[in-house]
């Protein structure tokens, strides 16, 4: 009886991790876009957190605001970043009902 038990976990665990590798590959296709500054900056981050598109507003180009136009892209950037984690972290959940997989990156 206990053999059957281990039989049908190690099924679903299978299961399971066929399921985390589809979600993982489908998760590469889906972009996050982002803004900051009021639009003047946006940006679109990958689900691999790649940053794949970069837009700057021609009329924020002004040379003594440089500071303040890398602030606007590191901020862009990283909400978009905070996206793709959070899409991630729903499919991730939806397969594994919430729970912490060790060694899973999200």
């Amino acid at each position: 009886m206990a053999g059957m038990n281990m039989q049908q976990m190690m099924k679903q665990a299978r299961k399971m991790q066929e399921q985390l590798a589809a979600a993982q590959e489908n998760l590469k296709s889906q972009t996050v876009d982002a803004s900051a500054g009021g639009g003047m900056v946006k940006v679109t981050v990958n689900g691999e957190m790649e940053l794949v598109n970069l837009t700057i507003d021609p009329d924020a180009l002004d040379p003594e605001d440089v500071d303040m136009l890398q602030d606007m892209i590191m901020a862009a950037v990283n909400e978009a970043v905070r996206g793709v984690n959070e899409l991630a972290n729903k499919q991730m959940g939806a397969i594994t009902g919430g729970l912490n997989i060790p060694g899973m990156p999200f």
